[in-house]
């Protein structure tokens, strides 16, 4: 299969080394990101300092979740700290959705939407998913909190969504493939007993909420988009105890097949120079994302 033609040098340009590499394996059949992909180390400061402000709303989250509170609740903590730190909560308003942050409870895949009718329960696995727009930079991260205990079922699909996770990031380097990164994913999932989420994916993020590439989290290696160095994206892998299949309703609030997909556990990992931001996303299935540079890898 061929694919377009998405790096072109400017006539007259010099080849880089970067060009070279890029352009050999677009000759080769392979996807390559286009120029504009690829940020500068400015854009990158700048979606690092729109990523910080995301992690401190996470950690606000965790510190105030408790059993009895509403996901109502839960918004106005994302919207007021957001806005007090000079920021703006991506989702709100975009395409539509009505709340600052989305919170997933359960079965609910993803994009569960807060309100005052929805109460956290003893048991209940919600995940938080807060997206920044802080000086035009977006920055995207969720959380998976566990609100008091849950079976030994649950716990085991937290701890390998974490798992898939980091066997994702492991598999993202410089001039490998997206593909990677989902075949390490399904194939950790599987051998767990457990299924991946094909129908939602990650994606590329920094100048706008949602760009290129799409990060599947299952495939085989050598596989999809090229992986350059500049390059900003998500993985978010979403993990399901029963099918992989999801189902949607008209607020497109994506539902898992079976049982609660849990993503991984609470615990947090620390920023450093590759991510901006981490956690997981929508409980509806077992999923963490991040905000991964291979440019620092």
């Amino acid at each position: 299969m061929r694919y377009r033609r998405n790096w072109i040098v400017p006539k007259g340009k010099e080849l880089t080394d970067m060009d070279r590499k890029i352009l050999f394996y677009q000759e080769h059949g392979h996807l390559v990101p286009s120029p504009k992909l690829i940020k500068t180390p400015e854009q990158i400061e700048g979606i690092r300092r729109s990523g910080k402000i995301n992690t401190g709303v996470l950690d606000l989250v965790e510190k105030e979740i408790h059993a009895g509170m509403s996901t109502a609740e839960i918004d106005k903590l994302v919207y007021d700290y957001t806005v007090d730190h000079g920021a703006i909560p991506a989702p709100l308003n975009y395409e539509g959705f009505p709340k600052s942050v989305c919170t997933s409870i359960n079965e609910v895949v993803c994009h569960g939407i807060p309100s005052e009718d929805e109460i956290l329960e003893e048991g209940d696995i919600i995940n938080v998913d807060v997206s920044t727009i802080l000086d035009g930079y977006y920055s995207d991260a969720s959380r998976m909190f566990i609100i008091g205990k849950t079976t030994p079922e649950k716990e085991k699909l937290v701890r390998v969504t974490k798992e898939c996770l980091e066997l994702g990031m492991k598999a993202a380097k410089p001039y490998g493939f997206v593909g990677d990164i989902g075949h390490a994913i399904e194939r950790h999932a599987k051998k767990n007993g457990f299924s991946v989420v094909r129908d939602l994916c990650g994606h590329g993020v920094g100048l706008e909420f949602h760009e290129e590439p799409e990060v599947l989290h299952f495939g085989r290696p050598g596989t999809g988009m090229l992986l350059v160095p500049g390059m900003v994206f998500t993985i978010e892998p979403m993990i399901n105890m029963g099918k992989w299949q999801d189902r949607s309703d008209r607020r497109r609030v994506a539902v898992g097949a079976v049982g609660a997909h849990v993503p991984d556990d609470r615990t947090r990992v620390a920023d450093s120079y590759l991510l901006t931001t981490v956690g997981r996303k929508h409980n509806g299935r077992g999923e963490t994302c991040r905000c991964f540079f291979p440019a620092f890898c």
